[in-house]
């Protein structure tokens, strides 16, 4: 398996949040220095508009008031491409940014990019993780394996502490 940009192990909580730069569903883009001063929670999905990842989002945007009252933004990525996340966002009313990691660097970056199993078929893909970034850029927390149906209250609880 040669990559070119092979996956970094996953930051651990306390250390800084790593630097990031990705398109979102304008094509905009956004960088970590976009939410210096304010927590975020960064969710990594494997596809739009797929059963779980259609939970987790609606989820994260049920929930959406409760987290901008504590603070949280919310940015959500996935290797689709923008196209993709317009279509999503249109379809289920989403009110944070999704961001288009087509290369996977952001993925790898944070160590969220790796081989998993489906129906006995081992592939590289998402793995499904939540990053809580405190306002000073440190991490506070992750959720491997979030709580798809439940997410922002297992986000806003992280947050609580």
């Amino acid at each position: 398996m040669s990559e070119a940009h092979p996956p970094l192990p996953m930051p651990a909580v306390g250390t800084a949040c790593p630097d990031f730069s990705i398109t979102i569903q304008d094509g905009s883009v956004r960088s970590k220095a976009d939410y210096a001063g304010n927590r975020l929670a960064i969710y990594f999905y494997p596809k739009d508009a797929t059963p779980g990842c259609t939970a987790q989002a609606c989820s994260l945007n049920d929930g959406y008031d409760a987290l901008r009252a504590a603070g949280i933004a919310v940015l959500g990525v996935s290797p689709d491409p923008v196209k993709s996340h317009v279509k999503f966002i249109d379809k289920h009313g989403l009110r944070f940014d999704l961001g288009a990691d087509t290369e996977q660097k952001m993925h790898r970056d944070f160590g969220v990019w790796g081989w998993k199993k489906f129906m006995g078929r081992a592939y590289e893909g998402t793995l499904r993780t939540t990053f809580l970034i405190e306002a000073d850029g440190t991490i506070a927390g992750v959720l491997d394996k979030p709580d798809t149906k439940n997410h922002a209250q297992e986000v806003l609880s992280a947050f609580a502490g």
